[in-house]
Formats: structure tokens, C-alpha cells, sequence
């Protein structure tokens, strides 16, 4: 399972705990970001991570609660992220300001570390982790890129897609799930796979608690 929507991982731990063996080990791009900043960023900088005031500016409220739910968050030694703003907060601070973005003279952005790939911007949609993933580990084992992913909806189960791809000799059956209820359908069935000795239908599975992403 993917483990980046921290209301999704709320609803696994407790709902389905016997499955969280299963969750992905990764930090969510928030979490990332904000670790790295306050500890490679930091030494690099030669500032004190105590005087970092890190910020995220996330579409998610949930994004909120995930900068203290637990000590992972403070893997740095101090609080990773310090807070975390919505796009719609950003925008209404943006408006307040009395700030014209058509107005600003164009500019590059900034790169503190370095330039990145176009798999890190589409995490925030739904099926965008999913592509990330695969691209990454298609280029690692094939030198070449991943074709076209074609997601195809599951029959009788809304909010539910699958596809198979082949990589490196190797069929891998993936499913990307959004909203909660359609989330349930699928987590009973790898329960009923599991308990059955059947094999289980898919390999990876991205989760997203909001339509959409």
C-alpha cells in the first residue's frame, strides 16, 4: 500500500491493523521534504535546524494533523514541519496581500536540491503515486521508459481501477482505490484472499481517502 495520505493511514491502523505489514516504509512527500531540510539541508546550510522554520503548502487538511501524529515526524530531532497551509489558505493570504501573481516579473524557482523529475509533481492525483512508482522502478530494471499506464475501471467496484504491467519478465497487477467506502470493498477482499489462501489480487495498491486525490 501506498503510505503518502495520512487520513488513509489513519483509517489502515485502525480499521485494518492486521494489514499494516503491508504499508509502504516511505514518508510522505511532506515528511520527506521537511526531514531533509532540517537535517541534509541544514548541515549543508550550516544552520541550526532549531532556526528553520519549515512550511508545506499541501491540498489536504488531513496534511494538518500528519505533521505531529507521530515521532516519525520529528526524525530530525526537532519537528520537521513546522506548518502546514492549504492551497486555499495560501490563496486567501496571497489575495489579503493585495499580490498580483499576472503582475510578478517571471523568475526560475529554486532548486535547493537539485533538479527533479517530472514522477515527484503528480503524486497529489490520484493514480499520480502509483505512476511515480512504476516509472522509477520500470527505468531501474528495463533502462527504459514505462509505456503509456492504462487504468481500467473494476467491475462493481466505483472508485476502484487496475491494470497489469509487465516488468522485467514479471506481471505486476496494481489498483489504484479513492473515497473510503470504495477503499472498504478492497480491503475485504485481500482479507478474504488472505484468509482463503487464494492468490492475492494485486501487488501495490495506491490509496486515496478524497475523490480525486
Amino acid at each position: 500500500f501506498t503510505s503518502c495520505c495520512p487520513a488513509w493511514v489513519d483509517y489502515l491502523e485502525k480499521y485494518y491493523p492486521d494489514l499494516i505489514p503491508h504499508f509502504s516504509t516511505a514518508k510522505s512527500p511532506q515528511a520527506m521534504v521537511g526531514a531533509l531540510s532540517k537535517t541534509y539541508y541544514a548541515k549543508k546550510m550550516g544552520i541550526d535546524p532549531k532556526k528553520i522554520v519549515m512550511v508545506s503548502i499541501m491540498p489536504c487538511t488531513a496534511k494538518k494533523w500528519e505533521i505531529v501524529r507521530s515521532e516519525s515526524m520529528y526524525s530530525s530531532g526537532v519537528q520537521d514541519i513546522d506548518i502546514s497551509l492549504t492551497t486555499r489558505e495560501l490563496s486567501r493570504m496571497i489575495k489579503s496581500a493585495g499580490i498580483d501573481f499576472l503582475a510578478l516579473p517571471d523568475e526560475a524557482a529554486d532548486d535547493p536540491l537539485g533538479l527533479y523529475t517530472g514522477a515527484g509533481t503528480i503524486f497529489g492525483a490520484t493514480g499520480g503515486v502509483m505512476e511515480a512508482a512504476l516509472r522509477t522502478a520500470y527505468a531501474v530494471l528495463t533502462k527504459s521508459e514505462l509505456p503509456k499506464l492504462e487504468l481500467e475501471d473494476v467491475r462493481g467496484m466505483d472508485g476502484v481501477k487496475e491494470a497489469s504491467i509487465n516488468i522485467g519478465g514479471k506481471d505486476i497487477k496494481v489498483a489504484v482505490a479513492h473515497q473510503m467506502g470504495n477503499v472498504q470493498k478492497v480491503m475485504d477482499m485481500l482479507r478474504e484472499a488472505r484468509d482463503k489462501k487464494t492468490p492475492m489480487p494485486y501487488h501495490f495498491i495506491e490509496v486515496m481517502a478524497c475523490p480525486g486525490g
